[in-house]
Order: structure tokens, then C-alpha cells, then sequence
């Protein structure tokens, strides 16, 4: 699996973080359920979780068993300084030839190293799309990193995926073949590139 660049993808995400207004946080997003602030609180945890992913080193187990789900009620109060650190910290942790490598693990799923970073690659994307959309603001995606979400949502959408798909995207939304790469990306992973709150 060659290595992919997570860092533009982090500093879109970043740059979006620095758009998000206070009112905003109780608005929807393109996660059913899933309110801006709760989205956020995702993020926070994934960038974490891949960081040790990418580190194969597990997280502390002197805490409570089981992460909680990501809600708006845990969301850390100083996310506007956390989030974009975490994000510098993943993309570096997966700038390491040897997090390519190997098998690793996160949030209780093993996989072999190539594939753990394309899954982060596409939660950065993916949520990154989901918080521009939600707060009315403009999403860049870097032409390699959209052609490598495509990749892994066109093998997710496979029926033989099927059990993989089920814990990761809804069901797929028909976008026309010749729509932009994102856009089709997005389909595949269960998303309306239209989408507006």
C-alpha cells in the first residue's frame, strides 16, 4: 500500500475549525443525529485514535472501558486549540513509513497498516466535507486525497463489503459517473453532495 499524504486534508480540516462560529455548534450536519458539536467531539476522538493507530500504541486503559460516542454533551471546551493540534499530530504520525506497515488497531479494529491510514485519510475528508457543509463554508480537497477516498468508497460499496460498509457509510447515493471525483466519493459513502442544512 503506498503511503498517502494526510497533511493537506488535516490543514483543510484545521482551516474549517477556524470558520466554526458558537452559534453554530447545535446546528445539523450531513450525520443523522449528529449536530455540529457532536461532530466535533468525533473528530476530536478519530484524530486521536488514528494518531495511535499510526504509533501502533494503544491508548491508556486506566480510564473507563469503552470510548463514550462522540455526543456534543463531551465535546472538550477548548476543542478550537485541541482539535487542529490533534490533526497536526495525526498527519505527522502517518508521514512514518512504519505506520504503512505491519498490522494495527483502532477502536477495537485490526487491520494491516496501509489500509488503517486510507480509513484516516477518508474520516479526515469525509468529516471534513460534513463541517463545511454544516457551517455554510467552502471545501477543498486536494486531487490526490479525493482520488483515494473514491478508492476506498467504490471498494466499500462492494456487496462482499458489505459488513465493513454497514459500520462506516449509509446507503449509497446515485451521483452521476461523470460528477466531479468528490462528488462521487460522497455518494459512495452514503452522502448528498447537495446537501444544505
Amino acid at each position: 500500500m503506498p503511503m498517502l499524504d494526510l497533511e493537506p486534508a488535516a490543514q483543510e480540516m484545521s482551516r474549517l475549525l477556524a470558520g466554526v462560529r458558537d452559534a453554530q455548534l447545535g446546528d445539523p450536519t450531513p450525520c443523522d443525529g449528529y449536530p455540529v458539536a457532536a461532530l466535533l467531539d468525533h473528530i476530536a476522538g478519530l484524530s486521536l485514535a488514528f494518531t495511535w493507530g499510526a504509533r501502533k500504541t494503544a491508548p491508556s486503559r486506566t480510564g473507563p472501558a469503552g470510548a463514550p460516542l462522540a455526543s456534543a454533551e463531551h465535546l472538550d471546551p477548548g476543542w478550537r486549540t485541541l482539535i487542529p493540534q490533534r490533526l497536526a499530530e495525526l498527519s505527522a504520525a502517518w508521514r512514518d513509513p512504519a505506520a504503512w506497515e505491519g498490522m494495527t488497531e483502532v477502536a477495537g479494529v485490526s487491520m494491516p497498516g496501509g489500509q488503517m491510514g486510507v480509513v484516516a485519510l477518508d474520516e479526515v475528508v469525509l468529516h471534513g466535507w460534513d463541517l463545511a457543509r454544516a457551517t455554510g463554508q467552502e471545501f477543498r480537497c486536494d486531487p490526490a486525497s479525493a482520488q483515494a477516498v473514491l478508492a476506498f468508497t467504490e471498494a466499500a460499496a462492494r456487496p462482499e463489503a458489505a459488513g465493513l460498509r454497514a459500520n462506516l457509510f449509509g446507503p449509497v447515493i446515485a451521483v452521476p459517473a461523470d460528477a466531479p471525483v468528490l462528488d462521487r466519493a460522497l455518494g459512495l459513502a452514503g452522502r448528498q453532495p447537495g446537501w444544505r442544512p
